[in-house]
């Protein structure tokens, strides 16, 4: 495993991160047992992953707790969210601080190492300044978190304005941002100010749907010629992107789409979500390997500079 600091964090942090959230959610999803989840958590660990994102909402921070029960506490980044919302009604600042205390609990720590605001709008965004960043500053002076974080809601927010909001008020030492080699948009619009002011990301939506599901892709790429985002000749609809491969040692698109992501500026941490340990192995190896050629990603760039309503979803 490779390792870099985390921003202004200080934290040493593994390149490659485990969500626990994402289409997988560890394999709950898809009906996987607990201790089938737990097993992919423990074998990130021993892959030498040491940050795990997890959340309030995916209901998996008691498997992440249960994995990393015996494991040295110290050498672990745990992240994990909670929303500013709650069916429609802004959560009191009590609320909120209970369900931070619960997050606790059911993570089996005593402090949250990374604690996101998750997926706030822009209308919820000033009574979560106003009422809940303040209560979680005291969590802080109390040793119950570390580091104040937030994720932004990619799939409604492509052009990133929530982030571009929450960086310019630099209460926050870490984001979650959506990236990927379709929707670039976040090099311009998070990114620079983010290493300017020291601040760690995490990325999501390195590999979406569109990198595994040639159909998906095709489809995404022809919604995108139609509405000009990209030139009509700019890619092949009968073999999209195959030639990404063929001028890469990169074997599969999902690897090459982490490969993209992973050496990408101002990228920290690249998240993989799983409830396969295969696919684990399989998606850590991708993000461990060189970047893909320059020609190559200097194409991709090109391509898809002016995209602004995909996230390869």
């Amino acid at each position: 495993m490779e390792y870099r600091t985390f921003g202004r964090t200080g934290l040493r942090v593994s390149v490659a991160g485990l969500g626990a959230g994402g289409p997988s959610r560890l394999g709950v999803r898809a009906g996987s047992s607990e201790r089938d989840s737990i097993e992919v958590v423990q074998r990130a660990l021993e892959l030498g992953i040491n940050y795990i994102d997890t959340a309030e909402a995916y209901g998996t921070e008691e498997i992440v707790g249960k994995a990393i029960r015996d494991f040295d506490r110290d050498s672990l980044v745990i992240s994990t969210k909670k929303g500013a919302n709650n069916k429609g009604e802004p959560v009191s600042a009590e609320g909120y601080v209970a369900g931070v205390e619960a997050s606790l609990k059911r993570l089996g720590v005593e402090m949250i190492d990374v604690f996101h605001f998750h997926g706030p709008t822009m209308e919820e965004y000033r009574h979560m300044m106003d009422e809940l960043v303040p209560a979680l500053q005291n969590m802080q002076k109390e040793g119950k978190i570390r580091h104040l974080a937030v994720s932004e809601r990619f799939a409604k927010d492509l052009e990133h304005d929530l982030l571009k909001k929450a960086v310019e008020d630099d209460v926050f030492d870490v984001v979650m941002v959506g990236f990927n080699m379709l929707n670039q948009t976040a090099r311009g619009a998070v990114l620079e100010a983010t290493q300017e002011n020291g601040i760690a990301t995490e990325c999501m939506f390195a590999v979406r749907r569109a990198f595994s599901n040639p159909a998906r892709l095709r489809e995404i790429l022809v919604d995108l010629r139609r509405s000009g985002e990209i030139d009509t000749d700019a890619v092949d609809l009968f073999e999209p992107l195959d030639w990404v491969l063929e001028e890469s040692d990169a074997k599969t698109l999902p690897e090459a789409a982490y490969r993209f992501c992973r050496h990408e500026p101002g990228l920290d941490v690249i998240l993989t979500g799983t409830g396969n340990v295969r696919h684990l192995e399989e998606n850590v190896a991708s993000l461990l390997r060189p970047p893909l050629p320059a020609e190559v990603t200097s194409r991709l760039n090109r391509i898809f500079c002016r995209v602004r309503s995909a996230n390869g979803s």
